[in-house]
């Protein structure tokens, strides 16, 4: 089964168990479950925009969009990762206004439904694991499913609670606790989406490391304009200027520039080598290069010229 084919199940399974719910919440007269079911909408909502970008991501690149569409999956997750925080927040005024006003509940059947929400989960999550540490945009739809899971988790609790007590204020206290972590996974996700958004260089790459690299590749004198960042997930590029002192040197430069790269795990690297006569030192930095022309060098995944 696809990434696409798993978020659309997941996608299914959800927009189901949300009109079971907010049936559920209707008939035991629980806010908790309504409140729950409005956030589902909005879950649903975020796996159709997952399940679309996935399909539209695929689109081949064309004389506008050199790289195609694999951005769509980060500004997919940057919005998943916004509504997410946006409705933890909500839950958390929600549930301190419950706080004020509890509501009286129907605990077996809000348990009853509780508990099919946390088979519901249980499925999509496990549906999802595997893609969900790869990829930011079903990592979203992902934390999405792991939000609902928990407040399953949750409801179960305060439903049991409810039961075996009668004490309802359990309801809103459970939302609170469980909105806190959610938000701090919420925050990672917008905060990763925004440094592919922003171009920054990848988390698990140091500059310093790259730039090491290259320099000690044999003919190499000096390494300038280095930019590394993020395409989509799993998709890590590079740019860069190299100075040789020959024009001979070019096709092996290249070639071990771009084995250098590759080991690192940036897979697109465009390099342009330029000629140096020599190379000297100089009171304004390290080396000074006396060009005598240069060349451009381009090498991607599997290839070098």
């Amino acid at each position: 089964m696809t990434r696409a084919s798993r978020l659309t199940v997941v996608l299914v399974l959800t927009a189901a168990f949300m009109v079971v719910e907010a049936v559920g919440g209707l008939v035991s007269g629980s806010l908790a479950l309504l409140a729950d079911a409005g956030h589902m909408l909005t879950d649903v909502a975020a796996l159709g925009i997952a399940v679309l970008s996935q399909r539209v991501a695929q689109r081949p690149a064309d004389d506008r969009r050199t790289y195609g569409y694999l951005r769509l999956e980060i500004l997919a997750a940057f919005v998943n990762g916004a509504v997410l925080f946006a409705l933890s927040v909500w839950i958390v005024v929600e549930a301190v206004h419950r706080l004020d006003s509890p509501q009286p509940i129907k605990g077996g059947l809000f348990a009853a439904v509780a508990a099919v929400g946390l088979v519901v989960n249980v499925i999509a999550l496990r549906l999802l694991h595997g893609d969900a540490h790869h990829d930011l945009n079903t990592r979203g739809a992902y934390l999405h499913i792991l939000g609902d899971l928990l407040g399953s988790v949750g409801a179960l609790v305060a439903a049991g609670l409810v039961i075996t007590t009668g004490w309802t204020l359990a309801d809103p206290i459970v939302s609170i606790a469980l909105s806190l972590l959610i938000l701090v996974s919420a925050w990672r996700l917008l905060r990763e989406s925004v440094d592919v958004l922003l171009e920054a260089v990848p988390a698990h790459i140091r500059m310093e490391e790259v730039e090491g690299r290259l320099r000690a590749v044999p003919g190499i004198c000096d390494v300038h304009d280095l930019h590394v960042w993020t395409v989509t997930s799993g998709v890590i590029a590079m740019s860069g200027h190299v100075v040789v002192p020959e024009l001979a040197d070019h096709p092996r430069v290249l070639a071990a520039s771009h084995a250098a790269m590759g080991a690192l795990g940036i897979g697109h690297a465009t390099i342009q080598v330029e000629i140096a006569g020599e190379c000297t030192p100089d009171h304004d930095g390290p080396l000074s290069l006396r060009h005598r022309g240069h060349g451009h060098a381009h090498a991607g995944p599997g290839h070098a010229h």
